[in-house]
């Protein structure tokens, strides 16, 4: 069977499986045909490009949103006054009310539903009370449903991966100051080997987590009976005295 294994040496985020699976061989044109079957009524833009990260050639995506109608007086794109705050059901009914395959939609819920499990436990209110702040924000939209398409386009039926490198440190987020790991993506990553190495930053955030507890098993190393006939590499956003990168080992699990 296709399977992918997942290499968190650097940790994981919605951008960097991504840019992981764009490398590993789907068109940004198929991922931005699919992506406009959510519907979704915000403007934005999802942008790919060619960097590095300590040497190794990686894909960086990002989703630029086109804010005409973001608080005034707000300088900086990525500020919270116009992100939506959407509840799981928000979001279950978004993705369960768009054209994308079956397959898709079960994956992308299964995702989401682990994340509101998460957030909703560390926060003590059910699943159904969660609203998301920066996880519901457009990009995870984007981030957490492409990479259910991702899956679909390269016929993945299999996700391993390998122990996770959470970073460390603190993260500003919309509760405030928060340590690393984010409380959610501890939550998310408890039954999972995780360590803390190379940079005090938040290398693992809640949509990478979330797509590991909900999709994929642990292996140490790669298993003897997985055969990998490429390599991919999605990058972060930090640059750091270790690649920012994710590496994604793609192939068949015998």
């Amino acid at each position: 069977m296709k399977a992918i294994y997942l290499d968190c040496f650097s940790g994981i985020s919605g951008n960097m499986l991504l840019g992981a699976f764009l490398q590993g061989g789907v068109p940004l044109s198929c991922l931005k045909e699919e992506l406009q079957k959510l519907h979704l009524h915000e403007a934005y833009e999802l942008r790919s490009s060619e960097t590095s990260k300590q040497g190794i050639a990686a894909i960086y995506v990002e989703v630029v949103e086109e804010n005409e109608h973001h608080a005034e007086g707000t300088q900086e794109g990525h500020s919270h006054e116009h992100h939506h705050h959407r509840s799981w059901q928000d979001i279950r009914s978004l993705i369960e009310a768009s054209e994308l395959s079956s397959q898709v939609k079960a994956k992308s819920c299964a995702i989401f539903e682990t994340l509101a499990i998460a957030e909703g436990k560390v926060h003590h209110r059910l699943k159904e009370e969660v609203l998301f702040h920066e996880v519901g924000a457009l990009d995870s939209i984007v981030d957490i449903v492409g990479a259910a398409i991702c899956l679909e386009y390269l016929g993945v039926e299999k996700v391993m991966t390998s122990a996770v490198n959470t970073g460390s440190g603190f993260v500003h987020c919309a509760h405030g100051l928060m340590p690393v790991p984010a409380p959610a993506t501890a939550e998310l990553l408890l039954g999972f080997p995780v360590y803390h190495k190379g940079a005090e930053k938040e290398l693992t955030t809640p949509t990478g987590a979330a797509f590991i507890k909900a999709l994929a098993s642990y292996e140490e190393n790669l298993p003897a009976a997985f055969a990998a006939h490429s390599i991919a590499y999605g990058a972060g956003t930090w640059d750091l005295p270790i690649p920012n990168v994710l590496r994604m080992y793609l192939g068949e699990l015998g």
